[in-house]
Formats: C-alpha cells, structure tokens, sequence
C-alpha cells in the first residue's frame, strides 16, 4: 500500500522559511510524479508545486520564486523548501503520491482521484 507521512511546518514569522517533508511507500518513488497542495481556511484547495516523472517541475504563479520542491531518492522523501515565506501562505498543506505504480505519470498525476494525500500540516506565516 502507499502511505505518504508528513513532517514540518508550524509557525513562522513573515519572511522567513520553514522545510516540508513527505516519506514515501508502496510505490517507484524515483519515476513517480508527486506534489503539493494547500487549503487555506474558507478557500478551496490549490496546487502549490509538483515534480513529473521525468523531474521536471511545476510551481503555482504565487510561490515561483520562493518554493522548491524536490526529492531525495535515498530516503524516498518529498521536500518542499519554502523561503520569503507570507501571511498569504497560511494554510495546511498535502503532500500527494500516485495509488501505485500504473498512476505514476501523465494526466493521473493532476487528478486528486488517483491520489493519496497525506495527513496534512499547518503552516502559519504572522507579519
């Protein structure tokens, strides 16, 4: 089975940063895409930043710049590194990995449906 387990966040004052982590099961962690999501409260969740199969990466017009999502193959762990961080990053925030394997890439990998989500973690940026 696939299981994503969650570490980091918390509070963090405007400007500075806080290290996401994801560890990873039950599927390829190396080819498979990945990505994060946010919810702030009373909004609707958003794709914050995501990594292909093939490595190549995506990031929401909100965060370019100051978030960078990677992978450590050794330890089959997604990282978000978030920097110059805002009031306006508030939110919980997912982490996502494909159902398995036959999910791992293309079309499936924007599709929640064939997702699984991790537990969640709040982050809270104060100006």
């Amino acid at each position: 089975d696939v299981v994503v387990v969650q570490s980091g966040g918390g509070p963090v004052q405007a400007g500075g940063s806080l290290r996401l982590s994801c560890e990873a099961s039950g599927f390829t962690f190396r080819t498979c895409c990945m990505s994060w999501y946010r919810q702030a409260e009373g909004k609707k969740s958003e794709l914050v930043s995501s990594i292909s199969s093939d490595g190549s990466t995506f990031y929401a017009d909100s965060v370019r710049g100051r978030f960078t999502i990677s992978k450590d193959y050794a330890k089959n762990t997604l990282y978000l590194q978030m920097n110059s961080l805002e009031p306006e990053d508030t939110a919980v925030y997912y982490c996502t990995a494909p159902r398995g394997d036959e999910y791992c890439s293309g079309s499936y990998c924007t599709n929640v449906l064939y997702q699984i989500w991790g537990r969640g973690t709040q982050v809270t940026v104060s100006s």
